[in-house]
C-alpha cells in the first residue's frame, strides 16, 4: 500500500462519511425535494451516489486487470443512470443509507491496497476523453461527479450542514 493510496481512501472515507451523516439527517419532506440538476428526488439521489459512485471499484479492478472497459460516452453513462434512478424511484433511506455504507466502505477498502504504480494505470474510455489513470478516474467519479451530487441534494433540502 503507499501513502497516495492511503491518503485517496482516508478522502474517500471522509466524504462517504459526510455523505451519510446528511442523508441520516434528511427527513421525509426533505428526502423527497427535488434535485433540480438531476431531476430526481434527494433520496433517488443519494442512492445513486452509493449504489452508483461507490461502485466504481468494479471499473477500476478492470483497469488493473487489463480488461477493455465498455466504450460508453458519458452521455450513454448519464442515460444509464438515469433509467437506473427512475426505476429506483421508491428507494427506502434506509436503501440509501445501506448503498452509501456498503459500497463507500469496499471502494475504500480498495484503494487502500493499491500502489502508486496501480494508481497510475491507465483504461480508456470515451467518457474519460481517452486514457484516464484509475486515480484520475476516482478523482472525477468521486470528488468531481459525486460532489456534484452531494451538491446537489443539500441545494434541494435547502441547508448545508447537518
Amino acid at each position: 500500500m503507499s501513502q497516495r493510496a492511503k491518503d485517496l481512501s482516508k478522502r474517500v472515507e471522509s466524504f462517504r462519511d459526510d455523505v451519510i451523516a446528511y442523508v441520516e439527517s434528511i427527513n421525509g419532506e426533505e428526502w423527497n425535494a427535488e434535485c433540480e440538476w438531476e431531476e430526481w428526488t434527494a433520496g433517488v439521489t443519494a442512492r445513486h451516489m452509493g449504489a452508483g459512485h461507490f461502485r466504481i471499484f468494479e471499473m477500476l479492478g478492470m483497469i488493473l486487470e487489463g480488461k477493455e472497459l465498455p466504450q460508453l460516452t458519458i452521455d450513454q453513462i448519464n442515460a444509464m443512470s438515469d433509467k437506473d434512478s427512475r426505476e429506483h424511484s421508491d428507494c427506502t433511506k434506509a436503501e440509501a443509507l445501506e448503498a452509501l455504507r456498503k459500497n463507500g466502505a469496499e471502494l475504500a477498502e480498495f484503494i487502500s491496497g493499491l500502489s502508486d504504480e496501480e494508481l497510475d494505470r491507465k483504461g480508456s474510455m470515451p467518457a474519460f476523453g481517452g486514457e484516464a489513470s484509475v486515480y484520475q478516474v476516482l478523482e472525477f467519479v468521486i470528488f468531481q461527479s459525486a460532489k456534484e451530487h452531494f451538491d446537489s441534494i443539500k441545494k434541494a433540502v435547502g441547508r448545508e450542514a447537518v
